[in-house]
């Protein structure tokens, strides 16, 4: 079958012809029916050696959905042709994170090293993709494998960052989401489905922020028109309950702390690798700066959920897989409007 593989650090991607994969005890083969282009898969063609617990070349593709096609021997519960989704983080399904379904938080990542398909493993930019257990699987209903596939992590990672701050995002509060691609996006849709916030976009792009606003956004604002003093006039002074920075440069973190308020939280979703200065004046009073890794098998559930009911859905860019070189050409350009779907 052909598939769309890392073949070393700081190399292009390229399509070959591997083998299809046979699944053993307790596997699972799906066909491919989507799989989602990531920017963190450009970071996997540009990064050194040494940057990640594991090493090419691996087929690249951590957002996956398609059909079940074979079942490995012990495997029950799912049949021949049943639509699922994929949930990428695949951890050892035995720690307490791991039971927890937090599977992105494995307690023994550093002993397995790959992270889950696409990451260390073999990933969906291929015709078939073999997944370890049936209980990373997750029926898709009626949503279409093509649309469905970028919810597994453009949906699930920010889904999982505002969960954490929901708590902040009550009547009269405002969100500001720096970066509109594919992950920002739904955020913003996912911010309008489950809360009362104000929304505030920031992205350089004319592009992105029309397609912010017709996903719901209140104020859509450019960088270089002082986007800080603009949520700060916004909010009337206060600066934002949450800002989400998808980004990740020195600039826009910078620019995520400025927007904030004083017990505000600012969270980093973005893997452009940039920092920022911490200290008891840094940022304002009590303002939390975190981390997230994309989200837990639960949220990936209720993620689904929440598109079955139309209150979210993907725009989404097809290519072939023969495409997926352009695919991923035009997405370092940011010329990708939503999510890059390769479906094989």
């Amino acid at each position: 079958m052909t598939a769309f593989r890392l073949p070393g650090w700081q190399e292009a991607a390229i399509l070959t012809e591997v083998p299809v994969p046979s699944p053993g005890p307790g596997e699972v083969l799906l066909k491919v029916g989507g799989a989602g282009a990531c920017h963190s898969d450009l970071h996997l063609m540009d990064w050194p050696e040494g940057r990640l617990p594991f090493d090419p070349p691996f087929t690249l593709g951590h957002e996956n959905a398609g059909w079940v096609e074979r079942l490995g021997p012990g495997v029950e519960g799912l049949r021949h042709g049943d639509p699922v989704a994929v949930y990428g983080p695949w951890g050892c399904g035995r720690c307490p994170a791991c039971r927890r379904g937090s599977e992105n938080y494995c307690e023994r990542q550093a002993q397995i090293g790959a992270r889950g398909g696409g990451l260390g493993r073999d990933g969906g930019l291929a015709e078939y993709l073999l997944v370890p257990s049936p209980r990373l699987l997750l029926p898709l209903g009626d949503l279409e494998p093509g649309d469905a596939a970028p919810l597994g992590d453009a949906a699930l990672t920010p889904y999982h960052a505002i969960k954490r701050s929901l708590h902040h995002l009550t009547p009269g509060s405002s969100t500001v989401v720096i970066g509109i691609g594919g992950l920002g996006l739904l955020a913003v849709q996912i911010l309008k489905a489950i809360s009362p916030t104000r929304v505030l976009a920031v992205d350089r792009s004319s592009s992105h922020l029309e397609g912010a606003a017709e996903a719901g956004a209140d104020v859509c604002i450019m960088p270089r028109d002082d986007a800080a003093a603009v949520v700060r006039e916004v909010t009337q002074g206060r600066g934002a309950d949450l800002v989400l920075d998808i980004v990740g440069t020195d600039d826009t973190l910078a620019l995520a702390v400025a927007c904030s308020r004083a017990e505000g939280d600012v969270t980093l979703v973005g893997l452009a690798g940039g920092t920022i200065p911490f200290s008891s004046s840094s940022q304002p009073l009590e303002c939390s700066l975190t981390s997230t890794y994309w989200g837990s098998v639960g949220e990936l559930h209720e993620v689904l959920d929440l598109a079955r009911a139309d209150l979210i859905s993907t725009v989404v860019e097809r290519f072939r897989l023969e495409e997926a070189p352009e695919a991923y050409a035009r997405l370092r350009r940011g010329e990708v409007r939503g999510r890059a779907v390769v479906c094989p």
